[in-house]
């Protein structure tokens, strides 16, 4: 089975935005940064002063009206999105508490629980894995 077959089986994307909404927004590496210039086509310069928030060494994705900037209905940015955010929601610390996969599907209406933690695991670690 491929990685988007396990995906799918677990996880499928509401583009309910609530993983964007908040006052902070993940931190990008380098390679985040570069990937998101490389999407918007413009100067690294342009790209922080439009759409960064940098604090001492942290880049962030600014917020606006309590969500990242990068949000509306849907996310405007999403081939060249942080690592974190292609990431999210399937978060390898699932894996590690039961607290944590109830924290996060109770955030995310994307997630597909009805097969049980474990079961759900188990996929969830054939795609850490790849």
């Amino acid at each position: 089975m491929n990685k988007t077959e396990l995906i799918e089986q677990i996880f499928t994307c509401q583009r309910c935005g609530y993983c964007c909404h908040g006052e902070t927004t993940v931190s990008l590496t380098p390679e985040d940064l570069q990937r998101m210039v490389d999407y918007l086509q413009l100067e690294v310069d342009e790209v922080k002063e439009k759409y960064l928030r940098i604090t001492g060494n942290v880049i962030q994705m600014k917020t606006v009206d309590g969500h990242c900037i990068f949000y509306n209905e849907g996310c405007t940015a999403h081939p060249g999105r942080p690592r974190l955010c292609r990431q999210w929601p399937l978060h390898p610390s699932i894996i590690a508490d039961y607290a944590n996969f109830t924290a996060i599907t109770e955030s995310c209406p994307g997630l597909k629980t009805d097969m049980g933690y474990e079961k759900f695991c188990e996929i969830l670690a054939l795609l850490q894995d790849e």
